[in-house]
């Protein structure tokens, strides 16, 4: 799942793992610090020197640099025993969209679902409720409009977040329909 930064992905997700407990959650690492009130397992959060040892070891299946931050995110490899890869459930991706397209290369049949927002406006609110300065949150908007463009282009899917349990049935549908095939 990608989408550009407010569109609730990690909310989707969340509700969608409640819905779906078959499915696991791969947990992203990253080099940003982490935000007030957010949950210590949100993320491996990574110090830069850390992060690219990772990568010079090939430790990640996707990585890339946030635009406009300098922060990196990076999925680990779908073989490493301490994300739980033994587990053959299938594995959700919450990534970023160039981190979506770096999966696709090397995992055609992975299936790519875009999450987005109902409008600019909600998505440039709900940056501001997570406590996004307005610089950043106009930063953001402009990232986010190109990703957005983008991932409608590369999206095998695309879901709008304009209720959570909503969208949040419309992804396990999705999800539901690949595995048999549909």
């Amino acid at each position: 799942m990608s989408g550009p930064g407010g569109v609730g992905k990690g909310t989707v997700v969340a509700r969608l793992l409640e819905l779906e407990p078959g499915l696991r959650l791969s947990r992203s690492w990253t080099t940003r610090p982490q935000r007030p009130g957010e949950p210590d397992g949100a993320y491996v959060f990574a110090d830069r020197a850390e992060f690219e040892r990772r990568i010079a070891d090939g430790g990640f299946l996707e990585w890339t640099p946030y635009p406009g931050t300098g922060h990196l995110y990076g999925t680990p490899t779908l073989d490493d025993e301490s994300d739980g890869a033994r587990d053959r459930a299938p594995i959700v991706l919450e990534i970023e969209l160039d981190g979506a397209q770096q999966v696709k290369a090397v995992h055609p049949d992975a299936v790519l679902i875009l999450i987005v927002a109902p409008s600019p406006e909600a998505r440039a609110v709900r940056l501001r409720k997570r406590g996004d300065d307005e610089q950043s949150v106009a930063r953001r908007m402009e990232v986010g409009a190109r990703e957005e463009r983008l991932g409608r282009q590369l999206a095998d899917h695309v879901v709008v977040n304009d209720d959570v349990d909503r969208a949040a049935q419309e992804v396990a549908g999705i999800l539901r329909g690949h595995q048999t095939g549909g």
